[in-house]
C-alpha cells in the first residue's frame, strides 16, 4: 500500500515553507534599511523580485515540468527554499553589496515557492483521496497557518532575543524545507494525466470557461493581497496601533480567518456545495471591502479587513477545484497558468490600492474603494462560470 498520507504531509510542509518565504523578509524591511543602508526604493524591489520570479516559475512549469518530472521539480523546490533562507542570513555579509545578496537569496527561495505553489495542488489532486475539493481547501489552509506562524514566531523571537538575531531565525526556518526534501524524495507521487495527454496552453486558452477561470484567479489574488498587505497600515493609521500590534491585528488576523475558512470547508466540504460556498464568500468579500472603504468607525473598518480573510479563503483553492472538474485533462499547464493568474492579481492588487490612495492624499479608505472592483468582478465571473458550466452539463 502506498502511503499517500506522507504525500499530503509533504505538501502541507511545502505550503508552510511558501508562507515563510512570502512573509519573513517583509518583517525585516526596516532592519535592512538601517543596517545595510538600502534605500526604501530598493527595499520595495525585494517584494517585486519575489513575485516576478514566481510568475516566471509559473510560466516555466506550464511548459517544462511534465518533461522534467514532478519529483525532481518538487524536491528542487525545497532545496531552493532552504538555500534561499540560509543565503538571506549570510549572503548580505559575504557579497560586497548587501542588497544584491538579499535579492539573490529572495530569487532562490521564490523559485522554490513558485514550484510548490504550482505543483502542490496537482500532486494532491492526483492522489486517491475522497472529496478532492475539501482536501484541496485544507491543503491551502496550511499557507494561512504558515503565515500566522511566521508572524507570531518572528514577533516572539524578536522580543526574546532582539531583532538583531534575525539571521539565526532565518536558519531555523530553513530547517522546514531541508527536512521536507526527504519527504518529497520518498513519498508516492502520481500523475494527473498520461504523458503527452494533457491539454496544451493553446487548447486551454481557446476555451472561454478557462479564460473566465483565469480572470477569477486574478481577482482572487487581487482581493486577497490588496486587503492583506494594507491591513497592517490600516490598523496603524486608523487605530494608532504600534507596528507589532498592527501586524497581529491586521495581516495576522486576516490570515487566521482565511485559514478558518479553508479548514471549515476542508472538514465539512462533503456537506457543502462548493459553488454556493464560493458565491456566498464573494458577496461577503464585497461587504468587507465596503466596511473597510466607507465605515467611519475604525473598529468596524478593521473588522471588515479581518473578516475579508474568511471571505477570500475559498476563492483560490475553490477556483482550482472547479477548474479541475471542468478540465480533467488540464494537467500541469492548467495549474501553472491558474497560479500565474493568482500571482498576477496578488502583484497588481496592492499596487492599485496604493496608487489610488496616493492620488487622494494617502487615504487608504479611497484605495479600498477602488479595490471594490476586485470582489465585484470576481462575483460576476463566478456567476458566469457556473451558468456556462450548467449549460455545458445539460448539453451532455
Amino acid at each position: 500500500m502506498k502511503n499517500y498520507k506522507k504525500t499530503k504531509l509533504a505538501c502541507y510542509l511545502g505550503f508552510i515553507t511558501q508562507a515563510v518565504a512570502a512573509n519573513f523578509a517583509p518583517l525585516l524591511f526596516l532592519k535592512f534599511h538601517t543596517d545595510y543602508n538600502i534605500s526604501l526604493g530598493n527595499i520595495a524591489m525585494i517584494s517585486t523580485s519575489f513575485f516576478f520570479t514566481q510568475l516566471l516559475v509559473d510560466l516555466f512549469c506550464a511548459k517544462y515540468v511534465d518533461k522534467i518530472g514532478y519529483r525532481v521539480c518538487i524536491v528542487a523546490s525545497e532545496v531552493c527554499s532552504a538555500a534561499g533562507l540560509v543565503g538571506l542570513a549570510f549572503l548580505p555579509e559575504i557579497i560586497p553589496s548587501p542588497f544584491i545578496g538579499i535579492i539573490i537569496s529572495v530569487i532562490l527561495y521564490a523559485i522554490g515557492s513558485g514550484l510548490i505553489e504550482v505543483l502542490g495542488s496537482p500532486i494532491v489532486e492526483a492522489c486517491p483521496f475522497e472529496n478532492k475539493e475539501a482536501t484541496m481547501s485544507l491543503l491551502h489552509s496550511f499557507y494561512c497557518w504558515g503565515a500566522v506562524g511566521t508572524i507570531l514566531v518572528s514577533t516572539v523571537f524578536f522580543l526574546l532575543f532582539g531583532i538583531g538575531s534575525w539571521k539565526w531565525l532565518a536558519v531555523i526556518y530553513a530547517l522546514i524545507p531541508a527536512i521536507n526534501i526527504i519527504n518529497f524524495a520518498t513519498c508516492p507521487i502520481e500523475s494527473l494525466v498520461e504523458e503527452g495527454q494533457g491539454m496544451g496552453i493553446r487548447k486551454l486558452f481557446s476555451n472561454p470557461m478557462f479564460l473566465i477561470a483565469i480572470v477569477m484567479m486574478v481577482c482572487s489574488g487581487a482581493s486577497e493581497l490588496a486587503m492583506a498587505q494594507w491591513a497592517s497600515a490600516y490598523a496603524e493609521s486608523a487605530l494608532g496601533f504600534s507596528k507589532a500590534v498592527g501586524d497581529i491585528a491586521g495581516p495576522c488576523m486576516f490570515a487566521v480567518t482565511m485559514g478558518i475558512s479553508r479548514v471549515l470547508f476542508g472538514k465539512a466540504g462533503d456537506k457543502m456545495k462548493l459553488n454556493r460556498f464560493m458565491i456566498g464568500s464573494g458577496i461577503l468579500c464585497f461587504v468587507c471591502y465596503l466596511l473597510a472603504s466607507f465605515s467611519e468607525n475604525p473598529i468596524i473598518g478593521l473588522a471588515g479587513c479581518i473578516v475579508c480573510g474568511f471571505s477570500v479563503g475559498i476563492m483560490w483553492p475553490g477556483t482550482i477545484s472547479i477548474s479541475s472538474k471542468v478540465f480533467p485533462t488540464g494537467g500541469t499547464a492548467m495549474f501553472a497558468l491558474l497560479a500565474m493568474a493568482g500571482d498576477l492579481g496578488g502583484s497588481i492588487g496592492p499596487a492599485i490600492v496604493g496608487r489610488a490612495a496616493d492620488m487622494f492624499g494617502g487615504s487608504i479608505h479611497v484605495g479600498m474603494r477602488i479595490g471594490l472592483l476586485f470582489p465585484i468582478t470576481l462575483c460576476f465571473m463566478l456567476f458566469l462560470f457556473n451558468i456556462m458550466n450548467h449549460n455545458a452539463n445539460k448539453q451532455k
